[in-house]
């Protein structure tokens, strides 16, 4: 049996997001903290379990091989940095991601406390937002967030790694990004201008129909469909976040993958454009600030990475079974 992290909840109303880097010599400590992370989830979230507390890890191409004497997952690279004619999506340094959502912002804020705690004087804090939801699942922009979220089984088999890289099924990919909106020049748009740079209708969340719809929309840049027709997807955890006293508000970008193949084409039609210069129109007024990628391996993997026999043969993981689930079993471990 594969103990899995969490990656599919329901959509948290508040999330705590971390990036940090190992500091030389410390990687012994960092390792016994993700050793000991489901216990300390268990333990803040104990106290409130209808509030659904989670923390998902992430490890950046640069920390594995500090971290761990195994080879990395298959598609693990730094983040690949854009440059289009008009906007960058930078790529920004990140060795740890820590992703702590639940139904109340103080579960998170422990939980992380606890871990920053235990990592005091090993780690240097890259970027810490806490982010909100905003009214009925919107950003700040307005708009809903995340409508386009598969679900079930097809969201497992978007985030969930399979028999292509064995070693490590079960695992995901995600990348972050954080997002800064000018609101004022936002906000000057007319709510149809509004409509048009995003694809879909403000109130409503309705897409808008092809003929309506620019190319260079959101929504229509974001769709990524194949050759063969088939729609590549992922799982959105956004959220929103502020800072009135530094002027600062935006939207934490979080996509979880199977490949990071899909967001990279998603963020090459975004910044670059397909054809080039059809870029995504909302970055005219959404600067991306940072950017990180990170592989999430399986809950048993963070547990005990020590290296499996050879003779051992992998787990095989069903992504496409009837009840949405993984196929490999209960998430939770059994205690006596």
């Amino acid at each position: 049996m594969v103990l899995i992290q969490e990656v599919l909840r329901e959509p948290a109303k508040a999330a705590v997001f971390l990036v940090l880097a190992v500091r030389p010599g410390s990687e012994d400590t960092a390792r016994a903290l993700l050793e000991d992370i489901a216990g300390l989830t268990r333990a803040v979230g104990f106290r409130a379990p209808d509030d659904l507390l989670s923390c998902v890890v992430g490890i950046g191409a640069s920390a594995w091989s500090r971290l761990y004497r195994v080879p990395a997952p298959r598609d693990l690279h730094p983040f690949r940095a854009l440059s289009g004619a008009k906007h960058t999506a930078p790529a920004t340094h990140g060795d740890l991601l820590f992703h702590f959502r639940a139904r109340r912002l103080d579960l998170c804020f422990e939980l992380a406390r606890q871990v920053m705690a235990r990592l005091a004087g090993h780690v240097k804090v890259l970027d810490e937002v806490q982010g909100f939801k905003y009214f009925d699942e919107r950003d700040l922009l307005g708009f809903v967030d995340g409508t386009e979220n598969p679900t079930g089984s097809k969201a497992v088999a978007a985030i969930t790694v399979g028999d292509e890289d064995p070693a490590y099924a079960g695992g995901s990919y995600v990348v972050v990004q954080k997002y800064l909106h000018d609101l004022d020049a936002w906000q000057a748009l007319p709510v149809a201008e509004q409509e048009r740079v995003i694809g879909r209708e403000k109130l409503s969340d309705f897409e808008l129909s092809d003929e309506d719809k620019p190319a260079n929309s959101h929504v229509a840049v974001n769709t990524i469909v194949d050759p063969d027709g088939t729609e590549r997807q992922i799982v959105r955890e956004n959220m929103a976040f502020g800072s009135l006293g530094a002027a600062e508000f935006g939207t934490y970008f979080i996509g979880y993958a199977a490949t990071p193949d899909v967001i990279e084409r998603m963020l090459h039609r975004m910044f670059v454009g397909e054809p080039p210069g059809n870029y995504d129109r909302i970055l005219d007024f959404s600067t991306a600030v940072t950017g990180s990628l990170f592989f999430v391996p399986t809950a048993e993997f963070l547990e005990d990475p020590s290296p499996a026999p050879a003779a051992t043969t992998p787990a095989r993981i069903n992504r496409n079974p009837a009840d949405g689930s993984l196929g490999i079993g209960s998430l939770r471990r059994s205690r006596t």
